[in-house]
């Protein structure tokens, strides 16, 4: 029997295919764009911090071209502080980006109806305005720490509207991703010491879940410090005890000098020390989770979008940790220690992969 064969046909089918999945590809693209083109994004600043500069240049620069982009900057007390000279570079800023600011007073009455309103808090500052301000569009408080956001739960019933729909993203990885730091840069080590202070005793109450929940399961020697005056000693009955020191993102990790009161401590007896900050390696830390604040403006996005499409069947605040991770290390801290790293690129990769 002869058997004909068309040798153009198979390359013409697997050509074919290829422009089918671009088609596909850019009409999904397309799609997107347009969900993201509805939204109009109002950014409520409270402060001048370069973390929440950099928060804020990558949403201006992520928005895209059909929707509005709308900066409110707070001043003490959440009242709208915006100087003539302010005004005038935000203009000429607003002017080249294609965006503008306006008031928050009028911050939900600009929007046509087919336009998606939604509102973003940058910093503690701006969320309490923005939780106990007016207003019935989707919020997302964004770049808070997990202490500021209990504070502010703690303090404000208004968080928990009915007729609002709440994101929370935090600014600090989860305590899961900060042991899988330790246990990637130390898998022989399963003692882990903690000084916190009172405050902290959600964060630790998480790292505890955290470490009972690993395999194995980690030994975490928590002592408290009510002051300043007291890390030494609370020290003094961790670090004997412990293959390695873990800084909160608390009282003191955001102290400097209680920081480095924990990073002598640790130099002397020759453990490393992790944390969430980028200054805590910088200082004498051996290594850190941490997520930039242009990781954060791209989570904070997707965040505003499902709580944009979220239906109202809770009021309770949709909260979110921040990730992904990036790892930062301390190369110095490390050969010192006697310790052969992997890169921070690989460390990287190991906190984003499923566990």
């Amino acid at each position: 029997m002869f058997v004909a064969v068309n040798p153009v046909l198979p390359p013409f089918f697997r050509r074919l295919r290829r422009a089918a999945r671009t088609v596909l590809a850019a009409s999904l693209a397309c799609a997107a764009g347009a969900a993201f083109a509805a939204v109009n994004l109002t950014v409520l600043m409270g402060d001048d911090m370069a973390a929440s500069s950099e928060f804020v240049q990558r949403l201006r620069a992520d928005q895209e071209p059909g929707g509005k982009f709308e900066l409110v900057r707070l001043g003490p007390g959440g009242t709208e502080m915006q100087p003539a000279a302010e005004q005038a570079a935000d203009a000429e800023r607003a002017a080249n980006a294609g965006v503008r600011t306006r008031s928050l007073r009028g911050a939900s009455s600009s929007s046509s109806s087919s336009d998606v309103p939604l509102t973003m808090a940058v910093g503690p500052a701006a969320a309490r305005a923005a939780v106990e301000g007016p207003g019935q569009e989707p919020l997302v408080l964004a770049m808070l720490s997990p202490l500021e956001y209990g504070t502010l739960k703690a303090t404000s019933p208004a968080l928990k509207r009915a007729d609002r729909r709440v994101g929370v993203l935090l600014r600090d990885p989860a305590m899961t991703d900060q042991l899988a730091l330790v246990n990637a840069v130390l898998p022989q080590k399963h003692r882990l010491g903690v000084v916190a202070t009172p405050e902290s005793e959600p964060l630790v109450r998480e790292l505890q879940r955290a470490a009972q929940g690993a395999n194995p399961a980690w030994d975490l020697r928590v002592e408290y410090a009510p002051d300043a005056r007291s890390i030494a000693s609370a020290l003094r009955l961790v670090v004997p005890n412990s293959d390695a020191l873990l800084v909160l993102p608390d009282l003191i990790g955001d102290n400097q000098a209680a920081t480095l009161s924990v990073l002598r401590a640790a130099a002397g007896a020759g453990l490393p020390v992790f944390g969430a900050s980028e200054g805590l390696v910088r200082s004498g830390g051996l290594a850190a989770a941490v997520s930039t604040p242009s990781q954060l403006a791209q989570q904070a996005r997707q965040l505003g979008q499902k709580v944009a499409s979220a239906g109202n069947s809770s009021n309770a605040p949709l909260v979110e940790a921040a990730t992904p991770a990036t790892v930062r290390v301390n190369a110095t801290v490390a050969r010192g220690l006697g310790l052969r790293l992997p890169e921070e690129r690989e460390l990287t990769d190991r906190l984003a992969a499923p566990r």
